[in-house]
């Protein structure tokens, strides 16, 4: 934090959790539980709590209200954060409210007592968000205010830790639309679990075996692996549905490839979140299945920025060539990450020497 942004640099008394040195991750909501489960005493990595919480998916969502069709590689917002009090039996406190003085409220008396809080908000309404793009699942971390300004800790892109006015909070808070909250705020705990430090095998691999189930069979054609082939046969026709093919290609390609909406980073930390489970595994099925995930989701990481990529030049060059190999891309990737999810469903079956 640099001397500006600090809460101890300004005029008016401010209130903040101390020792909290994470500076912010590379997503809104593992960056989020990484800072409230730090100050609980439980220390994991940021893939390995993306993993946990079962959070590697896809959608392709588009309706008349939106500007732009969404493509989202990741469960919907909050869900990954549900999943993971549920799978490591943490204590999860979530509050909502219509009135915005209660939900600021709700958010001091935690800091008060020095507990930091997450919350659901619009990223749109925030001062230092570099992006204009209204995505009210934003999720970030309050840990400190003063009269006129909230503390939080974001992503690294968005500066780590950050400060907005209260005014601009409240907006975000109260934010309605796709993917919005009342005003939620939650705060987590170990409860009757112990804190660890230890990434915990057997629960990773029933994560793991529950996330590949779910991808397998969506229940509708527009999640999973199923929503993969849906945007392969969209992206064909993008010209067709969006306003200003250069500017609104661009930022498509943008969001999938900086925040990470159906692009790279979510496969990446989900290869690395592989990765861990495999260092700690014995040789034996679960070790050839886990390595056979992370192989192809460090694959499938390349093939989602070539999508990015295309989409970007189909928007500056207007040719549809581009988002006819966009198109093949994605079929590649759905064929890819169905192998992928095939081999790691069964993960779970067999823990002899966990």
């Amino acid at each position: 934090m640099t001397a500006s942004d600090s809460p101890a640099s300004r005029g008016s008394e401010t209130t903040v959790v101390a020792g909290l040195p994470h500076d912010g991750g590379v997503h809104c909501e593992t960056t989020t539980l990484g800072v409230l489960l730090t100050a609980a005493g439980v220390d994991l990595s940021e893939p390995a709590l993306f993993g946990l919480g079962g959070g590697l998916s896809f959608i392709y969502w588009d309706s008349a209200r939106q500007a732009l069709p969404f493509l989202g590689g990741r469960v919907k917002p909050f869900a990954l954060t549900e999943n993971l009090a549920s799978r490591l039996g943490l204590d999860l406190r979530v509050q909502e409210t219509g009135s915005p003085r209660k939900a600021w409220d709700n958010v001091t008396t935690a800091i008060d007592a020095g507990v930091p809080v997450g919350l659901q908000l619009d990223s749109h309404d925030l001062d230092y968000f570099t992006s204009r793009v209204h995505f009210a699942g934003h999720i970030v971390a309050m840990y400190g205010y003063d009269d006129t300004t909230a503390y939080l800790i974001d992503t690294a892109q968005q500066g780590g830790r950050v400060r907005t006015s209260r005014a601009s909070l409240e907006r975000a808070r109260a934010a309605r639309g796709p993917m919005s909250a009342r005003h939620r705020s939650f705060t987590l705990g170990t409860g009757d679990a112990p804190a660890t430090t230890e990434l915990p095998l057997p629960a990773a691999l029933q994560a793991t075996a529950a996330c590949a189930r779910e991808f397998l069979a969506p229940p509708i054609a527009n999640l999973g692996h199923r929503g993969i082939r849906t945007a392969a046969v969209r992206v064909r026709s993008l010209f067709g549905r969006v306003e200003d093919p250069p500017q609104d290609l661009a930022t498509m390609a943008t969001l999938m490839e900086r925040a990470g909406t159906g692009g790279a980073l979510f496969r990446n930390l989900y290869r690395d979140f592989l990765t861990e489970i495999h260092e700690l595994l014995p040789a034996g099925d679960n070790a050839t299945a886990i390595a056979t995930g992370r192989d192809a989701f460090a694959e499938s990481a390349l093939l989602w920025t070539d999508v990015a990529r295309l989409l970007e030049r189909a928007g500056a060059t207007g040719d549809q060539k581009h988002l006819a190999e966009a198109s093949r891309e994605l079929e590649k990737i759905a064929d890819l990450e169905t192998a992928a999810m095939s081999a790691l469903r069964t993960v779970a079956d067999d823990t002899d020497g966990v």
